[in-house]
């Protein structure tokens, strides 16, 4: 999603989906670390409907991506994901969600330093985050140059959307 942004809006204009994510999977951290773990634990069927609620999204995004056509600075309808919406998609990845729970289970210390040992986790969780999801936008925005015709850039877009609904789909294999 990250690098299609970057194909399709430019690096300036993902800034708001990179942050997103990077924030968004830091609020879902300290979230899983501080209690949302122990509610999947006792309901584990939430867990299970947010993998499911994820899912369906993750495919939604994909059938966007590939139907996407190349952004214009005159194109109104055609917009990146803003900080919130990407802010709030980590909350139904199911691989932010996955990763989030064993993180906070593997990384954190009992105990009396738990608190202060979930901070840094999710602090270092962010500190590492930005400059990787910046390093899948400057790649789609490389790519751009390479994409200058219609054709190309379909091709693009139906690769990375493929590539997103297979993630899901070997999600469930």
């Amino acid at each position: 999603m990250l690098a299609a942004s970057g194909v399709n809006y430019g690096f300036s204009r993902s800034i708001p989906h990179m942050l997103g994510v990077s924030i968004g999977f830091f609020i879902l951290f300290l979230a899983v670390a501080f209690g949302l773990g122990n509610i999947f634990e006792r309901y584990p069927q939430l867990q299970m409907a947010l993998k499911y609620i994820g899912s369906v999204y993750l495919l939604w995004l994909a059938w966007k991506i590939a139907t996407a056509s190349a952004a214009t600075e005159k194109s109104v309808s055609s917009k990146p994901m803003t900080f919130f919406q990407a802010a709030s998609f980590q909350f139904v990845n199911v691989k932010a969600l996955m990763m989030a729970i064993s993180s906070a289970v593997v990384f954190t210390l009992p105990g009396e330093h738990y608190i202060m040992s979930a901070l840094l986790v999710g602090l270092v969780f962010t500190l590492v985050n930005l400059p990787c999801v910046s390093v899948w936008v400057a790649f789609g925005s490389g790519l751009k140059r390479f994409l200058r015709n219609e054709q190309s850039l379909k091709a693009f877009n139906w690769s990375l959307a493929s590539l997103t609904a297979a993630s899901v789909v070997l999600f469930y294999i």
